[in-house]
């Protein structure tokens, strides 16, 4: 059973869990970061969203940036993932649209996995965060399904938002393998990760 931490205590959780990270991460022999491989075609679902929606698409090649991860940016991270988390609540493409595949903004509260990393982007975004650290990323999940998260890539590495687990994981932990994702230059180009590790399975799972 999931118990959802009271608000006065979900900051000092917040605080706690950063302090811990970082800790992990300077003690632990992981890479911090993907490694990005040649240019991989984008999903059909990203085309479609950006045919239906061009303003939410258009771009120009920028200079990657990535995010300087402090204490106040990492209780955003928390806070943006665990309200996306617990307000859309979980519908399949067919059943929500009666068509295999569609990525759409959750605005009704429902939506799949890329609807819930549409909304987490779109609303860190609007919140200041630059868009080249934001990359939304085609993984292959614990069952070896297809599976959608939001990268965010920072100065101490690359963290999941992930609307199966509340925590945000180090990119190394989350037992997925990263199959592509955005490019930090570029929204509209994808690029293939060499991550050769087969997901990780478990017994049980959200």
């Amino acid at each position: 059973m999931n118990v959802r931490p009271r608000r006065g205590l979900a900051a000092v959780w917040a605080a706690a869990a950063f302090g811990a990270l970082i800790g992990q991460a300077d003690a632990l022999d992981r890479p911090l970061y993907a490694s990005v491989q040649d240019v991989a075609r984008p999903p059909i679902g990203w085309v479609s969203f950006c045919s239906d929606r061009p303003r939410d698409c258009a771009a120009t090649p920028t200079t990657p940036r990535d995010v300087v991860l402090s204490p106040r940016a990492w209780r955003d991270l928390v806070r943006v993932n665990r309200w996306v988390n617990d307000t859309v609540k979980p519908l399949t493409d067919l059943d929500h649209w009666g068509v295999v595949e569609k990525w759409s903004y959750p605005d009704d509260g429902y939506g799949d996995c890329e609807d819930y990393v549409l909304l987490k982007r779109r609303m860190l975004i609007a919140a200041g965060w630059p868009r080249e650290a934001l990359l939304i990323t085609v993984v292959r999940d614990r069952k070896d399904e297809g599976h959608a998260v939001l990268t965010v890539k920072t100065d101490k590495g690359e963290f999941v938002l992930d609307n199966q687990v509340d925590e945000i994981l180090g990119w190394t932990e989350t037992g997925y393998r990263f199959v592509k994702r955005q490019s930090q230059s570029d929204p509209n180009t994808w690029v293939a990760l060499g991550d050769t590790r087969p997901a990780v399975s478990t017994a049980t799972s959200r």
